[in-house]
């Protein structure tokens, strides 16, 4: 974690004063194998130290997250530019380290040297199998919906860029407000509950949010949709590491894995949008909240 923090924040300091091009490229490929040491470790740490607190503990990290993505663009809105914000970005990073290096983490009962083909035998169990699924398919509606919400307002919607950031900025405070009451509300419902619940809710929001006319419902509607999606993935992680108890590094080496071939995602959905359209290429955005209400157990069952 804390060489992983090293090369981060170098990273972050390079990129803020990259005299080149070669240069720029060159810290921002080294940004990302840094951060899975740096940021992914941290997150499986924080599972390993409370793990009767999993699902809080995750819902508490995707709320830093979610504070994150909202502020990075007001300071942008403040005038600074670029490379003034990565530099405030690299001195935080630095900071941070400095926190963790006195720290000292029991190991737990972690298998060692087990490496990557011992979390691929994890993939036999079938609770693990199935979280890993989860979790790609609930992207669908989180991050890959985000990553094409603009280009849906100009071109299925109609509206200017500036009213398609608009619906972006929606979007990302629904996602905050969402993170906050996801955090108080794990006090008193249930995980799975929660997951199945906000589903059905995706599932009759979404449609019509597809089916309104106008700028102003879509804009009430995808706020809606923002928030409801917003325990998804911090649950559905949560118990992805429960499936695994003290086995962390196996499932966020599987979590990684699974993710990087969910990467074409967003290619597919591009590839089909240039088909039929961004409009009819959204619906399968469906298919998050529907494999949320088949395959979320519920609760009291495995």
């Amino acid at each position: 974690m804390v060489g992983g923090g090293v090369v981060f924040a170098g990273s972050l300091l390079t990129t803020a004063l990259a005299p080149s091009y070669g240069v720029l490229l060159a810290s921002f490929v080294a940004i990302y194998p840094a951060s899975g040491a740096f940021v992914s470790l941290s997150q499986a740490t924080l599972m390993d130290a409370d793990p009767a607190n999993r699902e809080r503990n995750m819902a508490r990290w995707t709320l830093a997250g979610s504070v994150g993505v909202a502020t990075g663009p007001l300071l942008v809105a403040t005038g600074a530019g670029w490379r003034a914000i990565f530099l405030v970005y690299a001195v935080f990073a630095a900071g941070l380290v400095v926190l963790v290096r006195p720290l000292r983490f029991d190991g737990g009962d972690e298998e060692a040297g087990g490496g990557f083909r011992a979390a691929l035998r994890e993939l036999r169990n079938p609770r693990v199998v199935r979280w890993l699924v989860l979790l790609e398919l609930q992207d669908l509606g989180g991050d890959i919906l985000y990553g094409y919400l603009a280009l849906y307002f100009v071109d299925s919607v109609g509206v200017d860029a500036q009213a398609a950031a608009l619906a972006v900025a929606v979007w990302t405070g629904a996602d905050l407000v969402g993170n906050v009451i996801v955090l108080r509300a794990l006090h008193r419902v249930g995980g799975l509950r929660w997951l199945r619940a906000t589903a059905l809710g995706v599932a009759v929001v979404f449609p019509a949010f597809q089916l309104a006319e106008g700028l102003v419902p879509k804009l009430v509607l995808i706020a809606l949709l923002g928030a409801l999606h917003s325990g998804w993935y911090p649950i559905s992680k949560a118990r992805l590491y429960e499936a695994l108890p003290g086995r962390s590094g196996s499932a966020m080496a599987l979590a990684s894995t699974t993710g990087a071939l969910g990467a074409v995602k967003p290619l597919a959905l591009g590839l089909l949008a240039g088909r039929v359209g961004i409009h009819d290429a959204f619906w399968l955005v469906l298919l998050a909240p529907l494999s949320m209400l088949l395959f979320v157990p519920r609760p009291g069952r495995v």
